[in-house]
C-alpha cells in the first residue's frame, strides 16, 4: 500500500499493485485477514483498503456470506471500534461507522437486533456520546435515504423502523443540548445585565406576547470549553439530517426548538457571558455553532406541508428567530448595524438570509393574519437587515425576498379587491421606505463608493455585467412598488428624473467653443465629480421610467393620463435636445430614445383615444421624436446611438402607426436617402431597422379606420417602388445561369445578394401575423424578387454560405405569404428544393455538423414542414416525395451520427407529416366507425408509416437527451390525437417493442431526467390493453431479464401490482425497476456458485 502511493511509483507498477489487491479481495475470508490488519497496523492505507473490502463484502456479497461469518463480522467490527476510536484518525473512525451502519442497514432488526439500542447507548454514555452521534448522523444518512442498493420493501421497512425510533432520539438530543447549554450558563452565576438588556426585553414586547422564552433568550452568552463545543456540533449535524426527512411533527417539541435557537444565537451574538476578548479560533468556532443551528432551522421552515397541530409551533419558532433578527439589526455604541454584520460569520449571515427568504416564500400566507405576528414590525427589522448587508451578493439576496413579498401582496390583492385598499394601507409606510430606499442605492449621488466597485465590463451568463444585473434587479423591485402604489411611487420617482434632467439640459451653457470645436468649461473637482454623478444616475432613471411604462396602459390610460403626458414629454423634449446638440453625451441620448420608444404603446392608446379629436398635441410629440431620430441615421453617430434611433422609428411604425407618419418631411428625407442610395453606409443591422420601418409604414393598416380609408392603392405604389430600389442590384443577377470564373466578380455577387436578402426577410417578417391585404401588397412587391432567388438556387447550390441567406429568405415566405404565392408557384420551388437536395448533396452539407451546409438543410427541413402543416389538398401529391427524402437520404445519413440538429428538424418533419396528414396512412370511414361503434383501420402506405416508427422507435436506444424527449412527446400527442397506441398495426406489432425499450432505458438510468414522461409514455401504452399486458408482456419482459434467478423473478411478478390507475403503476415501475437493479448488482457481486441464504 505504502509502495503505491509513493511518488515514485510509475503507473505500470501501480496496475500490477492494484490487480493483487482487486483479486486478494475477491478471495474468500479475504475479510479475516483485513480484521486482523485493522486490529494490529496503524498504516492509515492499509486501514482504508480493509475496510473498502468489508465495504465490498457488506454492500454487495453479503447475500453470499455464511450466517457465521456475519455473526462473527457484526460482532468484531463494533468492538474494534469501541476500543480504538480514539487512535484512530477521524476519518479512518468515520469509514468504519459507516461499514457497521451498512450491516444494520441489511440485518436490522432481525439478525442484528441490537443494532440501534447499541447507538442510543452510546450517546447516553459519558464519554462515547461523541461516537455515538456519529454513527446516528451516518445512520440517518444510509438508512433514511438509501442508494439504490436496496429492494423497495426494505427501504420501506427500514424508514418505518427509524420513524418509530424518532421520538426517543430527539428527547435524548434535546437532553444533551440543554445539559451543557445549563452546565456553561449557570444563572446564579450571571453578571449583572448590560444596560441594554432592559431595552432587550421591552423590544420583544410584541414578538413574545411575554413569552417564557424571552429573558432567556437575552442572557449573554455561554463560553464552550472544545470538547462540549464539538459535542454540540455533532447533535446540531444529526439534528440538521434527521429534520431534511422526518415529517414536522409534536416529537420535534418547544424544549428542543429553544434549545436549537440558544445555539442560533452563538452567530449572531459579539459578546460572552463574561464579555471576554475572543480569539480568531473562539469566533470561528462560535460562528460554527450557530451556522449549524440555523441549518437545522431552515430545514424545518422549508417543509411547505405543515400539520395543524405544528402551526404553533411554527409561529413560536419564527418569534424566536425575529428575536434574533432584532439582535443583528440593533445599533449600539460601538457598533453600527452594518458594522455588527461585516463581524459576522459571512456563512451564518448567509443562512440567516435563507430562513427569511423560506419564512417569506413557504410560510408568510400562514402566518401573517396571526394577531400574534407582528408583520410590520417584521419588515421593519427586514428592511434595516436589507440596507445594511456588508456586501453586494448578500443585498441582492435580500433585494429577490422582497420580491417575493410583494408578487405576495399583488396576488392578495388580486384576490381581495374589495379590502384593497385597507391592505394597501397596513403596508403603505413600509412600501414607500422601501422605493426611496432602492431608488437611492442605485443613485451614484447617494452611494457612489458601492457603485464605484460593480463591473461594468465583464457579462455573466445572462449577458449582463454586474452593475446591470445590480440595475435590473433594484428595478424589478421599483416595478413591483409601481405596481402596488402607482401615485405615490410616480411622485418619488419623477422629481428625481427631473433634477437630472434640468442638470444634462443645462450642460449647454458650459460648453466653450474654439473654432469648430466645443469643450464643456467645468474644471472645479467637485462640480466635475457632482456632474459624473448626476450624468450616471440619469441614466439609471430614464431605465427606471422605460421599465414602468406598462403602468400606464390599458384600464388606467385615463387616471394615470396627467402623469404619463408628462413623462413623455419630457422624454421627447430630451431626445430633441441630445439630436440638435453636438455635445450630448450618446449613452444618454441612446438611452432617452429607448425609454420614449418604451412609451410606444402608451402613444398607440392616445392615438386610439384623440383619433376623431383634436390631435394636436399627440401630432406635436410624434412629429417631433420622428425629428429627433432621423439626423442620426448616418454611419457617423455611435452605432448604439443609431441603433436606439431605428428601435424607436420601428415602434412608431409597427406599434403607433399614425396616418401622417409617411408624409412628414423627416420620413420623406429618410424614404430617399434610403431609396436614391441603396447603401447609405449604414451598418447592416441599422439599414434591416430602417428598411423595416419604411415598410410597415406603406404595409400596415391604419387604427381605427375603414378599409375605403387606408389608401391601398396609393400606399401599393410606394410600397413597390420602395422594394425596387432596395433590389436594384439583386434584380440584375436573373440571368445568371454559371457562376464566374473570377473570385472579385463572384464576390461582388454575393455581397449584392447577402445584403439584399436579409433586408427582404425583414420587410416579409414584419408583415407575418398581418391582414392579407398587407401581405398581398407585400408579396406584389417582391414577386421579382422571389422569382430570381428560384432562379438563382441551382446556380449558388455548391456556395453553402449563400444558400444558407437564400433559404432563410424561402423560410419566412412561406411562414408568412405561402397563400399569396399561389399553389402552382409554391409547388415549383419545392420542386425545385427536392431535386436540388440529393443524396451525396445531403451527405455533404450533414456531414460537417455546425457549418452553413448543415443550417441550409435544417432550413430546407423547416420549410418542408410549414408545407406539410397546410391545410387542403394542395400540396398532399408532395407528400411521397417529402417522406421519400427524410426516410430514404436524410434519416440513413443521421441514424448512427449525434447531428443533433438536423434529428430534431428531421423529426419534426416526420411528427407534422404523420399529424397533419394522417389520413395518407389510415383512412377511416365516418359511416363505418358509426355503424361498428370502433374505427377500423384501413391502411396505406404502410411500408412508410411502418419506417417512420421504425426511426422514432431507434431514437430512443440513443444518448441524446434532448431528441429522446422532443419523440417521447410526438408519440404521446399522436396518441392522444390520433389514438396512434390502438391502431391495430401498432398494437399487433410495434407496441410492446416500444414498451420494452422504454423499459429497458429507465433500467440503465441513461435517462434519468425524463423518469416521468417515459413512466407516462409506458402506462398509455399499457393502458390499450391491461390484460394483455400483465398476462403476456410483463412475462415475457421478466423471462427476458437477464442477471436475476427465477425467484427473483417471481418476487417482481408479485410485487408489479394488477393496478389500472397512474400513481400506482408509475409506483409499480419504479419498484420494479429498482429491485430488478437491485438484484442484478447482488448477483454480479457474488463469486461464481456461491449458495444465496
Amino acid at each position: 500500500m505504502t509502495e503505491f502511493f509513493h511518488s515514485c511509483t510509475t503507473n505500470e507498477r501501480k496496475r500490477e499493485i492494484e490487480e493483487l489487491l482487486n483479486n486478494f479481495a475477491q478471495q474468500t475470508g479475504a475479510w479475516r485477514h483485513c480484521l486482523f490488519f485493522l486490529s494490529n497496523t496503524r498504516n492509515e492505507y492499509v486501514m482504508m483498503y480493509s475496510l473498502t473490502v468489508f465495504e465490498n463484502l457488506v454492500n454487495k456479497q453479503w447475500l453470499g456470506v455464511a450466517s457465521q461469518d456475519k455473526m462473527e463480522i457484526r460482532n468484531c467490527l463494533p468492538k474494534l471500534l469501541l476500543a480504538q476510536h480514539k487512535v484512530m484518525p477521524y476519518f479512518i473512525r468515520n469509514k468504519l461507522c459507516k461499514v457497521i451502519v451498512d450491516i444494520g442497514r441489511q440485518d436490522w432488526p432481525m439478525f442484528y437486533h441490537d443494532f440501534f439500542t447499541n447507538i442510543l447507548q452510546l450517546i447516553q454514555s459519558p464519554g462515547l456520546a461523541s461516537l455515538g452521534l456519529v454513527l446516528l448522523k451516518t445512520t440517518s444518512e444510509e438508512l433514511a435515504c438509501p442508494r439504490e442498493d436496496l429492494s423497495v420493501a426494505r427501504r420501506d421497512e427500514l424508514r418505518k423502523l427509524l420513524l418509530e425510533q424518532v421520538p426517543t432520539v430527539l428527547g435524548l438530543l434535546t437532553g444533551i443540548l440543554e445539559s451543557y447549554w445549563d452546565k456553561h450558563n449557570v444563572m446564579g452565576t450571571t453578571p449583572p445585565p448590560s444596560p441594554t438588556s432592559g431595552e432587550d426585553v421591552e423590544l420583544l414586547g410584541s414578538l413574545f406576547q411575554g413569552s417564557q422564552y424571552s429573558k432567556l433568550l437575552c442572557q449573554p452568552m455561554a463560553e464552550l470549553d472544545q470538547d462540549s463545543h464539538q459535542l454540540c456540533c455533532l447533535v446540531l449535524e444529526s439534528l440538521a439530517h434527521l429534520f431534511s426527512w422526518i415529517p414536522l411533527s409534536t416529537s420535534i417539541t418547544p424544549t428542543l426548538l429553544a434549545s436549537i435557537f440558544h445555539f442560533a444565537r452563538f452567530g449572531c451574538d459579539l459578546r460572552t457571558k463574561a464579555n471576554l476578548p475572543q480569539s480568531a479560533e473562539g469566533k470561528q468556532d462560535r460562528a460554527r455553532l450557530g451556522v449549524l443551528a440555523m441549518t437545522c432551522v431552515n430545514e424545518l421552515v422549508s417543509k411547505n406541508c405543515v400539520p395543524l397541530d405544528f402551526e404553533e409551533y411554527l409561529l413560536r419558532m419564527f418569534q424566536q428567530t425575529f428575536f434574533l433578527l432584532q439582535r443583528l439589526t440593533r445599533e449600539n455604541n460601538s457598533h453600527t448595524v452594518k458594522g455588527k454584520l461585516q463581524e459576522l460569520d459571512e456563512c451564518y449571515l448567509e443562512k440567516f438570509t435563507d430562513f427569511l427568504r423560506l419564512f417569506v416564500s413557504v410560510h408568510l400566507r400562514r402566518i401573517e393574519s396571526s394577531p400574534q405576528f407582528p408583520i410590520v414590525e417584521f419588515l421593519a427589522l427586514l428592511f434595516k437587515y436589507t440596507f445594511n448587508q456588508p456586501n453586494h451578493e448578500g443585498y441582492f439576496a435580500c433585494l429577490e425576498i422582497w420580491t417575493v413579498f410583494l408578487d405576495f401582496l399583488t396576488t392578495k390583492i388580486k384576490s381581495r379587491l374589495a379590502d384593497r385598499e385597507s391592505v394597501l394601507n397596513r403596508y403603505k409606510d413600509a412600501l414607500g421606505l422601501l422605493l426611496r430606499e432602492v431608488l437611492n442605492r442605485i443613485q451614484f449621488r447617494y452611494n457612489q463608493a458601492q457603485l464605484e466597485e460593480l463591473d461594468d465590463e465583464a457579462l455573466d451568463d445572462d449577458q449582463q455585467t454586474e452593475w446591470q444585473r445590480y440595475l435590473r434587479q433594484s428595478l424589478e423591485v421599483v416595478a413591483k412598488v409601481m405596481e402596488l402604489l402607482p401615485s405615490h411611487a410616480f411622485t418619488t420617482l419623477f422629481p428625481i428624473l427631473q433634477e437630472n434632467l434640468d442638470v444634462y439640459l443645462g450642460l449647454q451653457q458650459f460648453i466653450v467653443t474654439t473654432g469648430t470645436v466645443g469643450r464643456l468649461n467645468i474644471s472645479a473637482e467637485n462640480d466635475c465629480r457632482r456632474l459624473h454623478c448626476s450624468l450616471r444616475d440619469l441614466s439609471s432613471l430614464l431605465q427606471a421610467v422605460g421599465r414602468l411604462s406598462e403602468y400606464f396602459i390599458g384600464d388606467v390610460f385615463a387616471s394615470r393620463f396627467n402623469d404619463a403626458v408628462a413623462v413623455v414629454e419630457r422624454l421627447v423634449e430630451v431626445t430633441c435636445y441630445g439630436s440638435q446638440s453636438i455635445h450630448a453625451p450618446p449613452r444618454h441620448h441612446a438611452q432617452a430614445l429607448a425609454a420614449l420608444q418604451a412609451y410606444s404603446h402608451w402613444l398607440a392608446q392616445f392615438y386610439s383615444e384623440v383619433q376623431r379629436q383634436n390631435q394636436s398635441r399627440f401630432v406635436s410629440l410624434i412629429t417631433s421624436a420622428v425629428d429627433a431620430s432621423s439626423p442620426l441615421l448616418t454611419p457617423k453617430v455611435p452605432e448604439k446611438l443609431l441603433l436606439s434611433a431605428c428601435h424607436l422609428l420601428v415602434s412608431m411604425a409597427s406599434t403607433v402607426r399614425p396616418v401622417f407618419l409617411v408624409s412628414l418631411p423627416a420620413i420623406q428625407s429618410t424614404f430617399r436617402l434610403i431609396t436614391e442610395n441603396n447603401s447609405p453606409g449604414l451598418p447592416p443591422e441599422a439599414h434591416m431597422l430602417v428598411c423595416r420601418a419604411l415598410s410597415n409604414m406603406l404595409l400596415l393598416p391604419w387604427p381605427s379606420l375603414p378599409e375605403s380609408e387606408q389608401q391601398w392603392q396609393t400606399r401599393s405604389s410606394s410600397h413597390a417602388s420602395l422594394v425596387a430600389a432596395l433590389t436594384r442590384d439583386y434584380r440584375t443577377l436573373r440571368g445568371t445561369t454559371s457562376l464566374p470564373q473570377g473570385s472579385t466578380e463572384l464576390g461582388n455577387m454575393k455581397a449584392v445578394m447577402q445584403q439584399t436578402l436579409p433586408v427582404l426577410r425583414e420587410v416579409v417578417d414584419s408583415i407575418s401575423g398581418e391582414s392579407t391585404k398587407s401581405r398581398q401588397i407585400c408579396y406584389q412587391s417582391l414577386q421579382e424578387s422571389v422569382q430570381v432567388s428560384l432562379a438563382l438556387f441551382p446556380v449558388f447550390i455548391q456556395h453553402p454560405d449563400v444558400t444558407d441567406e437564400m433559404l432563410s429568405f424561402f423560410l419566412t415566405l412561406f411562414q408568412a405569404l405561402r397563400v399569396q404565392m399561389g399553389v402552382a408557384f409554391t409547388g415549383q420551388i419545392i420542386h425545385t428544393f427536392l431535386s436540388m437536395f440529393t443524396r451525396e448533396q445531403l451527405a455533404a452539407s450533414i456531414l460537417q455538423e455546425g457549418s452553413a451546409g448543415c443550417r441550409v438543410v435544417q432550413k430546407f427541413l423547416k420549410i418542408l414542414q410549414v408545407v406539410v402543416q397546410e391545410p387542403g389538398q394542395a400540396f398532399k401529391p408532395f407528400l411521397p416525395n417529402i417522406l421519400s427524402l427524410c426516410m430514404e437520404q436524410v434519416y440513413p445519413i443521421v441514424a448512427e451520427r449525434s447531428s443533433p440538429d438536423i434529428k430534431g428538424e428531421m423529426f419534426e418533419l416526420l411528427y407534422q407529416v404523420l399529424h397533419q396528414n394522417w389520413r395518407y396512412f389510415f383512412k377511416t370511414s365516418v359511416l363505418a366507425s358509426v355503424q361498428r361503434g370502433v374505427a377500423e383501420d384501413t391502411m396505406e402506405n404502410e411500408a412508410q408509416f411502418t419506417a417512420a416508427m421504425q426511426a422514432f422507435g431507434q431514437s430512443f436506444l440513443q444518448p441524446d437527451i434532448h431528441i429522446f424527449k422532443q419523440n417521447v412527446c410526438y408519440l404521446e400527442a399522436l396518441n392522444s390525437k390520433h389514438k396512434l397506441y390502438h391502431r391495430k398495426l401498432f398494437r399487433t406489432s410495434m407496441l410492446f417493442h416500444f414498451i420494452n425499450v422504454l423499459l429497458q432505458v429507465l433500467l440503465h438510468k441513461s435517462h434519468d431526467l425524463l423518469q416521468e414522461e417515459i413512466t407516462l409514455a409506458v402506462y398509455n401504452m399499457a393502458a390499450v390493453d391491461f390484460d394483455a399486458f400483465y398476462s403476456g408482456f410483463m412475462p415475457e419482459f421478466l423471462t427476458g431479464c437477464q442477471g436475476v434467478d427465477s425467484n427473483q423473478r417471481t418476487v417482481l411478478a408479485r410485487n408489479f401490482k394488477l393496478e389500472r390507475d397512474l400513481p400506482s403503476f408509475t409506483q409499480s415501475v419504479h419498484r420494479l425497476v429498482n429491485d430488478l437493479r437491485y438484484y442484478r448488482l447482488c448477483n454480479s457481486s457474488l463469486p461464481t456458485g456461491t449458495i444465496k441464504l
